[in-house]
Formats: structure tokens, C-alpha cells, sequence
């Protein structure tokens, strides 16, 4: 598979934060939902691929480009929205396009202004007063105007109101229908990564603990429920966080598909059932792991 992010060994010290030699790679043409608890090292992360701040050891690329000597050609090919907003407050949407288009080689001005009215963007309006929604929209509206390959998003939708994140989403799923774009987001909001996501890595405490396909991963994470005797001793070994109950005990099956014809029978008799678990389980199960 043709990955658009290869980082290996990566490395970045803070006093009391260490990213700990994390190897990753992103591939080309699809969503890649990065997830963990705040302080895990997602910004980190992503502030590293895009050079805001330098790494203590390994190796960025972006494109197959060494990140920090290509660093241009490499940014002319991103769209980027962090964490937070930064505008010239006392400027419209208007001027704002104007001096952002000076810096990319590729800038669509008809783009820009279309992006504008599809989020219902006053153009004229000074942006002092545009709501954290509209800041938020006018950053992807600015990120996707140069037709990048990759679009980096850092906590994307944290303080938007449903409908609002909706709309960012529904639009992310939209521009990377035809495989030509792919997209990182990263955010601790899990409803908006299984939305929306092809694969998943979760990041805890500075390491990558897990990437995966998204629908693989949803398959074989599963909560069993089963009755005494229901299960012999080598299943429920294979469980997780194995917890007795008043009508029975349940577990964690992190690969449910290897262990799927052991549970027929109690499944026909009603013994064993089996729960769904979302990705913020996945991520639960994962935190207590470390």
C-alpha cells in the first residue's frame, strides 16, 4: 500500500512528556482517525509532520520528501487546521483569502468564495466576530482552497455544536470520495472518527498502541456475555477485563473472529451474547492496558 506519511523512530523530550519512538505510516487516498486521551501526543504529532516544532530523533516523510528539506513543496500540498484559530481579528473572510493565496502555488479564488457560501460565511464581516464554528469552518475553507493532496486536521470539531460538526464531516467524507485526497484527523471525540474514518491509530501516553482498519477492528472487538459453564477455561482465557456479575460474567474479545465458532452453541441457547463495543471502549480498554 502507497503511504502518503512515513515517520519512523520519531522522537520529542519534554520534561514531563516524552513521544517515544513512535513508527507510523498513513496511507494515500483514504481517512485516518488518530485517537487517544488529551495529552497522549496527537498535537505533537501532527505539529511534527507539519515542522512547527523539530524533532529529538528519527525521520519524517511526507509525499516519499524528507519533511524539514522540502519543506515548501511539501506544504503546498497540504491543508492544515490546528487546534486552534489564529485571524488578523480586525479583517474580513474576503481579505483573508486575498493574503492567504499569495502563499500557495495552486490557490483557487473561485473555490475559496464557493466554500464561503456553502458554510454560509459572511464575507465582509470582520472576523472578530465570527463564532469558534465559523472560525473553525473559515480554517477548512482557507485549508482546502489550494486543492491539497492531504489534509491534516488537529481536534478539528472540539467546541462545535452538533450540526456544525456534521457539516465538517459530511464535507471531509465528501472531497476524499475519489481517492485522490486522503485526510488525518485527530480527536479525542470518537463518534466523529467511527463516522468517518477508513483505519484508526490510537496513541497513548506517547506510543502508538494500535492501527488498524477501521471495520476490522470493530469485528473482532467484542463483549461477550456468557452464563456459568457456558464457556470452557482456554475461551474465557482469551477474554479481557473478565468480570463476574449476578446473572453471569462478561469479557473483552479483542479478536472475536479467531474464537466465533466456540460460542455457537451458547449463542443458540441463549447462554452467550455477544455486545457491540464502540471505539471509545476500544480506547477505555486500551488506557487500562498501560
Amino acid at each position: 500500500m502507497d503511504n502518503i506519511i512515513e515517520i519512523k523512530d520519531l522522537k520529542k523530550e519534554y520534561e514531563e512528556f516524552v513521544l517515544d519512538n513512535i513508527s507510523w505510516n498513513v496511507p494515500r487516498g483514504y481517512i485516518m482517525g488518530l485517537i487517544g486521551p488529551n495529552g497522549a501526543g496527537k498535537t505533537t504529532t501532527i505539529k511534527l509532520i507539519m515542522n512547527l516544532i523539530s524533532p529529538d530523533g528519527g525521520d519524517i516523510r511526507v509525499f516519499g520528501l524528507n519533511h524539514s528539506q522540502n519543506e515548501k513543496k511539501i506544504k503546498n500540498r497540504i491543508g492544515y487546521v490546528g487546534e486552534e484559530q489564529y485571524f488578523y481579528d480586525y479583517r474580513s473572510a474576503n481579505w483573508t483569502g486575498k493574503f492567504v493565496s499569495h502563499f500557495y502555488k495552486h490557490w483557487d479564488m473561485e473555490k475559496y468564495h464557493g466554500l464561503l457560501e456553502q458554510f454560509e460565511l459572511p464575507k465582509k464581516k470582520m472576523i472578530r466576530k465570527f463564532s469558534k464554528g465559523m472560525k473553525v469552518k473559515l480554517s477548512l475553507a482557507i485549508a482546502l482552497s489550494h486543492n491539497p493532496e492531504l489534509i491534516i486536521l488537529d481536534e478539528p470539531t472540539a467546541g462545535l455544536d452538533p450540526v456544525i460538526r456534521r457539516d465538517v464531516l459530511d464535507l471531509l467524507q465528501e472531497i476524499t470520495q475519489d481517492g485522490s485526497k486522503t485526510v488525518l484527523i485527530s480527536s479525542h471525540i470518537t463518534d466523529d472518527i467511527a463516522r468517518i474514518a477508513d483505519y484508526i491509530t490510537y496513541m497513548i501516553n506517547g506510543r502508538i498502541v494500535r492501527t488498524a482498519a477501521k471495520d476490522d477492528l470493530l469485528a473482532n472487538w467484542k463483549k461477550i456475555h456468557f452464563t456459568k459453564g457456558s464457556l470452557d477455561q482456554q475461551t474465557i482465557a482469551m477474554l479481557d477485563k473478565v468480570e463476574d456479575h449476578m446473572f453471569g460474567s462478561s469479557g473483552i474479545a479483542k479478536n472475536y473472529l479467531a474464537i466465533r465458532d466456540k460460542l455457537e452453541e451458547g449463542l443458540a441457547t441463549g447462554d452467550i451474547k455477544i455486545e457491540s463495543v464502540g471505539l471509545d471502549d476500544i480506547l477505555i480498554s486500551l488506557v487500562k492496558d498501560k
